[in-house]
């Protein structure tokens, strides 16, 4: 009987084992590139931001605002976006995944959600990339937030993604 146990437990084992994949998942093998290309300055390239302060308008409060930074990749290596962290939980911010080739253009986007937030924001992007000069750049932007009680005359076209 404890054979049995025994044979069962190395056949279930081995069968575990075999199910264990050996590749990196994708989120593994972009941060060892961003890794990578943060500690060797020699991958370093320079960047052109389009746009990096942006002013919102007015929005009314319950609302979320999409906005989009860009930037362009004016050195001679990939340009890497490490990280991209907000100043507050209020706004989510996305980077690009793949690094941006010499030449090519990117974008930074970000999710401000209005809720809570009356009255005059400043809200701040810090930005990591493998950059010649400074690593560390900041994205802003200016938003309004009324409340629901000044009715929908108050909302313009930040609430449309500008």
């Amino acid at each position: 009987m404890k054979r049995r146990f025994f044979a069962l437990f190395i056949i279930a084992s081995f069968g575990f084992v075999g199910c264990i994949s050996e590749e990196a998942p994708a989120n593994d093998t972009a941060l060892e590139t961003a890794n990578a290309a943060m500690a060797d300055s020699s991958n370093f390239t320079s960047i052109q931001w389009i746009d990096s302060v942006k002013n919102l308008g007015r929005l009314m409060e319950g609302q979320k605002a999409e906005v989009t930074f860009r930037f362009k990749n004016t050195g001679n290596k990939p340009l890497v976006i490490a990280s991209v962290n907000a100043s507050c939980g209020c706004t989510v911010p996305e980077k690009p995944e793949k690094p941006i080739m010499p030449g090519g253009e990117g974008s930074i986007k970000a999710v401000f959600d209005s809720n809570g937030r009356q009255g005059n924001n400043h809200k701040t992007i810090s930005v990591s990339a493998n950059t010649l000069g400074t690593q560390s750049h900041t994205l802003e932007f200016d938003v309004e937030v009324v409340g629901k009680q000044e009715g929908p005359k108050a909302v313009n076209d930040a609430s449309k993604g500008l």
